[in-house]
């Protein structure tokens, strides 16, 4: 089912008339699976007789994007055509423009179907491309549970005044979709792909881009690779979830979160999966759902309502003004960024986490609050630890440059939290410290992480 709530129109140039296909604009919904937009593309094209052509063009000089994000969603990539061919759909990738390549193939399109994402450079490739359309642009949200106007009208605070409004729509919009079959196969539809998905290491190596962040050994990049770490996750490690999340030794993470970011995934699937899992309880499940939903949601809200969401000034009031008040506190420790970069501070628990950043591309959450909180507290000003944290989450992230990153990177400074008891230089917003690493086995996440970077650098564990 596609509610009718994630579609809309982003202009009103008509229908053309006289066109070869449906155009399916593949953006953020980088699946061939349990994808509304691909979906609605497939309808319209049945109704006026039409095949549906999938284009998709790569935004080589995309703002923070290195060759570690780009190998990830290039494998991912890679899945799409077999998926896509299988039902009949044409697809063609470039190596232009997004915008670009969607208004090259546009001029034969009855319409074109897009996909949604709230980040603000992605939003002006949209309003660029619905205003110089020569046909009528639909845009289809596939990438959060419950589209964010239809939570919430307004700008949320925190977690807990999301969170019954997201609840008392889920089932509404926890529901699955069927794949439509497609009544006119792209047979006769021919172009040229210029983007060559058959060796990803070398397209890459090849691409104008960062190439100091390498890939990854860790994480692999599609759909199926989504699906069958889901499966295993749901089979036994999810058992407990409730109980154990917050431990980094206790392999309680999904790992969905990279694949969740390039839309690899849809999000309903997995809540779909977690509600139907016998593996956990009502509490694993509930405590899942809340994080996948709510918490991740959350985030989405507050990119889209929040126009400054990359800057500091989009914490709260209270927050900015308890730090500036605090601004000129002794630092116990003070480090610059590239030390920081290179896990050379006193601490082998936070050098830990910053090297399963650095080398794997993830960190568990609870470190990464730990990594967060601290470099607040390393750094000379607010301002230069907001600056040295988003640079870092962005840079060697799997799933960095994305809503939960600018929402994860504002809560360390006070964001969708509370006032706490006043601290040296974090004034009221919340700290962490040492007491924080006796919840786990902090050591042994210590020696976990040396095993993963030893893996990564081609060495025997």
């Amino acid at each position: 089912m596609i509610q009718p709530t994630r579609i809309r129109s982003l202009n009103q140039a008509p229908v053309n008339g006289a066109a070869r296909y449906v155009l399916y604009w593949m953006g953020l919904s980088q699946r061939a699976i349990f994808n509304p937009a691909l979906e609605h593309a497939v309808d319209e094209a049945n109704a006026r007789g039409l095949p549906v052509l999938v284009c998709y063009g790569i935004a080589e000089g995309f703002p923070e994007v290195n060759a570690r994000h780009w190998t990830f969603l290039l494998e991912g990539l890679a899945e799409v055509r077999p998926e896509l061919e299988r039902r009949g759909i044409a697809f063609v990738t470039r190596r232009a423009p997004p915008v670009e390549t969607a208004l090259l193939y546009a001029a034969d399109a009855a319409l074109v179907v897009c996909d949604r994402n709230y980040l603000k450079p992605v939003r002006a490739f949209y309003a660029d491309f619905a205003a110089r359309a020569p046909c009528r642009v639909v845009q289809v949200e596939g990438d959060v549970v419950v589209p964010v106007e239809t939570a919430s009208p307004k700008h949320e605070i925190a977690a807990r005044t999301l969170r019954p409004k997201v609840y008392r729509l889920l089932a509404d919009y926890l529901v699955g979709l069927d794949e439509r079959t497609v009544a006119h196969r792209a047979t006769d539809l021919r172009f040229e792909n210029t983007l060559d998905l058959s060796d990803v290491p070398r397209l890459v190596a090849s691409l104008n881009t960062d190439q100091g962040v390498r890939p990854v050994r860790r994480f692999t990049g599609g759909t199926a690779q989504a699906e069958a770490r889901l499966k295993h996750y749901l089979g036994a490690p999810f058992a407990h979830y409730a109980s154990v999340r917050g431990r980094p030794e206790a392999g309680a993470a999904s790992h969905m979160s990279p694949y969740l970011h390039f839309g690899q995934v849809s999000p309903i699937a997995i809540a779909l999966a977690v509600q139907a899992s016998t593996t956990g309880d009502a509490d694993d499940r509930a405590a899942y759902i809340e994080e996948l939903v709510v918490r991740r949601e959350l985030a989405m809200n507050h990119i889209f309502y929040e126009p400054r969401y990359d800057d500091l000034a989009a914490v709260p009031d209270w927050a900015r003004k308890t730090l500036d008040a605090h601004r000129a506190d002794q630092r116990p420790f003070l480090y610059e960024p590239e030390q920081f970069e290179q896990g050379l501070t006193h601490d082998i628990y936070w050098n830990a986490a910053m090297t399963e950043m650095r080398e794997t591309g993830y960190m568990h959450n609870h470190m990464r609050m730990y990594w967060g909180k601290k470099i607040v507290e390393w750094s000379a000003s607010p301002e230069a630890a907001w600056e040295t944290a988003l640079r870092l989450n962005n840079r060697y992230f799997i799933d960095g440059r994305d809503a939960n990153s600018f929402t994860n990177v504002g809560w360390l400074f006070g964001l969708h939290d509370r006032p706490w008891g006043p601290r040296p230089v974090y004034g009221n917003v919340r700290s962490m410290g040492a007491p924080s690493l006796k919840k786990f086995d902090a050591d042994g996440y210590v020696r976990e992480v040396e095993r993963l970077a030893a893996v990564e650098r081609g060495e025997s564990p």
